[in-house]
């Protein structure tokens, strides 16, 4: 998820209204939160369900320790699909695996490294994503840096050195702390000057690393053993974890800690070997599949309201954050719908979707596969932002969404809606998650923004996205307002397809443009 956190509330009016042709200002708050409680028996039972007899944190233990993460098309990603159609079984909701296209399936097996010399410490590691095993055996070898050279050539008569070496593959960290603890403790001037000297260590590591050509090519040709990377988050112990599809050997990241002490030890030549035993299996080109559930309507089922959230996560640990508090605030949502409003006057659609880490594939191919949904869209919800309560709605290229939003949320109890503020209209697909697939194509399906909870920093694809991060009232808030916000769409008596915006306040046309989904694992981007 690559969206601004709400919190930050900065919902910027991008667009001109058509009549007004002037930019429309965010909908004041004070508008629409209620003073009183609620009075409708629906919305009442709603905050019964959602809030006092919720299953949101039970879902979410089994989905993040038991499923784990859902590497699109891994072992535990299918796993997990059939967990949840078994759930919406149970409640008597219908739910389906639909194929978008292939993808490479690929199992995690255990990752294990020791350095062996000149002392034995086991390090803190986890193998990338996609990367080859070493068959379950250990594979013993010296850890050396990267070379500096100056010229490819030079690179060329280095590389016999490498066979049977752990090559260091990134650049070290001059501080594992984090910066805000040299802002408060250093002396002046510290925190400026270790921002200038990661900066500068980057910039001489990656014109390193542009001497030695494609690495895809020559790693495995040349006989190394793997390839050991880092990559800090800016928190203690917390890594960036990803993966990549052409990884030839083993490839393992180790955390800022351990990777600066093996940087060290082979810098000053001091002898560092390490013991790798890491296990995984390609499991070749094979289907991939969304979720989709479904409550049909019964007055006006060709008109759709859409819950939305990616199901697939990076798997460094279990991706709890990003985006298993999605999931769950879907699947609960659906769950409280089912309880309280079981027969709604339009279709809810739930889309689970796969690939959205590979860029939106999921949410992309059934928008493409499924133009009557977006044209019968009338409404839709999207979160992928952590675990933290909403606190905005962004309403896209739609100029009449925020008077509209508005009206619902006049409705729920201010308990809810008290933290919400609703941007002004702005370009359609902004945000960098699956609500812009429906919006590129004309669908009024908007992203919710939540609280920051250290996202960025701490959970979003790291080795530290796990369970305990949960904020719980959150969760239960941010399931109970989707449930309440679908009841509202779908009493709205409005049949008609959301205006559209046209042009932007520099007079430029707006653009409906939906890239085209990628469906199979070769053409994928590298």
């Amino acid at each position: 998820m690559r969206q601004l956190s709400a919190a930050t509330g900065l919902f910027i009016a991008l667009a001109l209204p058509l009549a007004a042709q002037r930019p429309a200002p965010a909908i004041d708050s004070a508008r629409y939160v209620r003073t009183t409680a609620p009075t409708d028996p629906v919305i009442q039972a709603m905050w019964t369900e959602g809030m006092e007899k919720s299953q949101a944190m039970d879902l979410a233990q089994v989905l993040m320790d038991s499923i784990g993460p859902r590497l699109v098309n891994s072992d535990r990603y299918n796993a997990g699909q059939q967990w949840l159609l078994k759930t919406y079984a149970g409640w008597g909701v219908s739910a389906k695996r639909e194929q978008w296209g292939t993808w490479n399936a690929w199992q995690r097996g255990a990752t294990h490294v020791d350095l062996i010399a000149p002392r034995i410490r086991s390090l803190e590691a986890v193998m990338l994503a996609w990367s080859p095993g070493t068959g379950g055996k250990d594979v013993i070898g010296d850890v050396i840096l990267y070379p500096d050279v100056a010229a490819p050539e030079d690179f060329a008569k280095w590389l016999p050195q490498a066979k049977g070496k752990f090559i260091l593959g990134s650049a070290p960290n001059p501080s594992c702390r984090a910066s805000s603890q040299w802002t408060e403790f250093g002396q002046p001037g510290s925190a400026a000057r270790l921002d200038s000297t990661r900066r500068a260590i980057s910039a001489a590591w990656a014109d390193r690393t542009k001497k030695g050509g494609n690495p895809f090519l020559w790693q495995k040709d040349a006989g190394v053993a793997g390839m050991i990377t880092t990559n800090f988050s800016g928190y203690p112990g917390v890594d960036k974890v990803f993966g990549s599809w052409r990884q030839q050997v083993p490839y393992v990241d180790v955390t800022c800690e351990d990777y600066n002490l093996l940087y060290r030890l082979a810098e000053k030549h001091q002898g560092p070997r390490i013991k790798l035993n890491a296990d995984s299996k390609f499991l070749g080109e094979n289907p991939v599949f969304n979720v989709i559930a479904e409550i049909k309507g019964s007055e006006k089922p060709d008109e759709y309201i859409v819950l939305s959230a990616h199901y697939d996560s990076w798997d460094g640990a279990s991706g709890a954050t990003d985006n298993g508090t999605g999931t769950i605030t879907m699947l609960e949502a659906m769950r409280i719908l089912k309880t309280t409003y079981p027969h709604p006057r339009r279709t809810i659609i739930v889309g689970h979707w796969g690939g959205e880490e590979q860029g939106l594939n999921g949410s992309r191919s059934f928008v493409e596969d499924h133009p009557e949904v977006v044209k019968g869209l009338r409404a839709g919800w999207n979160q992928d932002n952590g675990t933290g309560r909403v606190v905005g709605i962004s309403p896209g290229p739609f100029p009449n969404a925020p008077e509209t939003l508005a009206g619902y949320l006049a409705e729920l109890p201010s308990q809810i809606t008290g933290w919400i503020k609703i941007g002004g209209p702005g370009s359609p697909g902004s945000g960098g998650s699956d609500h812009s697939s429906f919006q590129c194509a004309k669908g009024p399906l908007f992203g919710l923004g939540a609280l920051n909870w250290d996202y960025f920093s701490l959970t979003w694809h790291t080795n530290r996205d796990t369970y305990d991060k949960l904020v719980p009232e959150d969760l239960k808030n941010n399931a109970t307002l989707v449930a309440m916000l679908t009841y509202e769409a779908d009493r709205n008596p409005d049949s008609s397809p959301m205006a559209l915006l046209t042009a932007l306040p520099n007079g430029n046309e707006v653009k409906y443009e939906c890239p085209k989904a990628v469906r199979k694992t070769a053409d994928s981007p590298r």
